[in-house]
C-alpha cells in the first residue's frame, strides 16, 4: 500500500521535466510521471494529473484550471463585483467537483479566505451569489474540516438562521455543517454552542415536502452524535445526542416526518437512521414508543415484506435502517414485549427470508431478535413459533464467510434456550450445533458467542481455564 506523499509542485516539476528533457507531449509526459511515482510507492490520490498548457513559445509553468479560477475568484471579490464572482464561483465549484485533488491544492493555496470574502459579499448581495459562495464553502470543506475557522462556523449559522425558508440555501448550508463535523469534534461543539441544532431540527420541520433538506438535515443530526475525531480523548456524542431530544424534540420531529415521507424509501432510511443514533437512554426509548414511532416502524417492516421481489433492491437499504431502529429501541425491557405484540418479530423473520441473499439484512434481523429475546423468555417463544431460529440457521448457511452474520445468529440462539431449556433440542434437530461448529472454526469473532451457544445448547465444548491466579515460574 502507498505511503509516501509529494507535493503538488513536485509532481508539476517532473512533468515539465518530461516535457523539456525528453521531449515528450503534455499527455504522455504526465503518464509517465504517474508510473514513476507510484512504482516508487508514491500515494498521488491528492495530487492534480492535468497536462501543463503549452503555448507557441513552448511549455509554460503549469497553471492549473482550478489555480486560474481562484486567482480570478479573489480579483472580483477584490473589486466587488457579483457578477464576475458568480462565474468564477461556478467554475471553482465544477473544478473541485469533478476532480477530489483539486480540493486539497486549492486548500493549500489559500482557497478558503478567499472563498469566506466571496460569501461576506454574496450576504449582502443576492440569494443566488450567497448558494453559490454556500456551495463552493462545501465542496472546499469536504475532507478538509480543518479549514472552517471560529468566523466561518459563526457565519455559517448565521446564514442559516437568516435563510432558514429558502431550502436550497438551507439545504446547502446543512451539507456545509456535515462536512465541517465529519471526524472534528471542535467544530462540532462549537456549532452545537452557537444554535445549530435548532435549526437542523427546524429545518426538516418547515422544510417537509423537501426531501432533500430533510434528508440532509438528518445527516447533520446524525453527525453530531458521533465520536469519531481520534484527536480528542473523548467527544460530547450522548450530551448532544440528549440535547437534540430533549431539547429540540428530535424525536418527535423524526416520527412526524416519516409519516409525511411514508412512501418515499430514502427519506425513510436517513429518518430510521437518525432515529437509532438518537435511543441512547431508556426514557428516549419509550418516547419512540409514546409518540406512535413504534407503528410507524413495524408498518414499514410489514410493508417491505410485502413487496414483490422485484422491488427489493430499491428497498433493502430501509429495511437495515429499520432493524437498526428497531434494534436500538428494544434497548428498553419494556419496549421490547411492545414490539412484540405489535407484531414485530413476524414482519421481522418475514423480510429476513424475504432477503436471505442480503447479509447485511440477515445481520440486522438477527441482531433486532437478539435483543428483543435477551432476559425475555415468553418473546423467545414468541420467536420460536415464529420460525426466528430456523430463519437465523438458514441466514448462516446462506452466508458461511460473512462474520456478523454468523455471530448474531449464535448469539441469537443462545439467548433463545438461555432461560428456556425446552428449546434446545427443537433447535439441535434444525442442525444447529454444525453450524455453529463451522461458525466457530472460520470466524475468531464468533469463538466467545459460538462456545456460549453450545454450552446453553447443552453440546459438548471444551472451556478452557486460561488462567487460575495460581503463582508460576515465568521463566520459558
Amino acid at each position: 500500500m502507498a505511503s509516501k506523499r509529494i507535493t503538488q509542485e513536485t509532481f508539476d516539476a517532473a512533468v515539465r521535466e518530461n516535457i523539456e528533457e525528453f521531449d515528450m507531449g503534455p499527455e504522455e509526459a504526465v503518464k509517465e510521471a504517474v508510473e514513476q511515482f507510484e512504482s516508487q510507492g508514491v500515494d498521488l490520490s491528492n495530487i492534480v494529473k492535468l497536462a501543463p498548457k503549452v503555448s507557441a513559445d513552448g511549455p509554460q509553468e503549469p497553471t492549473h484550471d482550478i489555480l486560474q479560477a481562484l486567482d480570478d475568484l479573489q480579483e472580483s471579490v477584490a473589486h466587488s463585483r457579483p457578477q464576475e464572482v458568480s462565474a468564477h464561483l461556478a467554475r471553482f465549484f465544477e473544478q473541485c467537483k469533478q476532480h477530489k485533488p483539486c480540493r486539497f491544492l486549492a486548500a493549500q493555496k489559500g482557497a478558503y479566505p478567499i472563498l469566506l470574502a466571496a460569501w461576506k459579499l454574496a450576504v449582502v448581495s443576492d440569494q443566488g451569489l450567497l448558494l453559490q459562495a454556500l456551495n463552493a464553502v462545501s465542496v472546499l470543506t469536504e475532507g478538509q474540516p480543518d479549514l472552517l475557522d471560529t468566523q466561518g462556523l459563526q457565519l455559517l449559522v448565521t446564514t442559516l438562521a437568516q435563510n432558514a425558508d429558502a431550502a436550497d440555501l438551507t439545504c446547502s448550508g446543512i451539507r456545509c455543517v456535515c462536512h465541517a463535523c465529519l471526524k472534528h469534534e471542535q467544530n462540532r461543539q462549537s456549532l452545537v454552542k452557537a444554535g445549530v441544532l435548532p435549526l437542523l431540527t427546524g429545518a426538516i420541520t418547515r422544510h417537509g415536502h423537501c426531501a432533500d433538506v430533510v434528508k440532509e438535515a438528518c445527516w447533520a443530526l446524525r453527525v453530531m452524535t458521533f465520536d469519531d475525531d481520534i484527536r480528542v480523548p473523548f467527544g460530547r456524542a450522548h450530551d448532544h445526542a440528549k440535547m437534540i431530544v430533549q431539547e429540540n424534540g428530535g424525536l418527535k420531529v423524526l416520527i412526524e416526518a416519516a409519516k409525511a415521507f411514508s412512501d418515499n424509501p430514502s427519506v425513510l432510511s436517513e429518518l430510521c437512521s437518525t432515529l437509532s443514533r438518537l435511543a441512547v437512554r431508556n426514557e428516549f426509548c419509550q418516547e419512540v414508543v409514546d409518540l406512535g414511532g413504534l407503528g410507524v416502524l413495524v408498518a414499514l417492516l410489514a410493508n417491505c415484506s410485502d413487496h414483490q421481489v422485484g422491488l427489493q433492491s430499491r428497498l433493502r437499504d430501509l429495511v437495515k435502517q429499520v432493524l437498526s431502529a428497531l434494534r436500538a429501541i428494544a434497548g428498553n425491557d419494556d419496549v421490547k414485549d411492545a414490539i412484540v405484540r405489535a407484531g414485530g418479530t413476524e414482519s421481522i423473520v418475514a423480510v429476513m427470508t424475504q432477503h436471505l441473499a442480503s447479509p447485511q439484512v440477515c445481520e440486522q434481523s438477527c441482531a433486532a431478535l437478539c435483543v428483543l429475546a435477551l432476559r425475555k423468555p415468553e418473546n423467545s417463544r414468541v420467536i420460536m413459533e415464529g420460525g426466528g431460529a430456523l430463519a437465523a440457521l438458514q441466514a448462516m448457511k446462506a452466508h458461511p464467510q460473512e462474520a456478523g452474520v454468523q455471530k448474531q445468529a449464535c448469539m441469537l440462539i443462545r439467548n433463545l434456550v438461555a432461560r428456556s431449556q425446552a428449546f434446545s433440542q427443537p433447535i439441535l434437530d434444525l442442525g444447529a450445533e454444525a453450524l455453529i461448529l463451522q461458525a466457530r472454526a472460520a470466524h475468531r469473532d464468533c469463538e466467545d458467542v459460538a462456545k456460549a451457544a453450545l454450552r446453553d445448547l447443552g453440546c459438548r465444548v471444551e472451556l478452557r481455564e486460561l488462567w487460575t491466579g495460581q503463582k508460576g515460574n515465568l521463566a520459558p
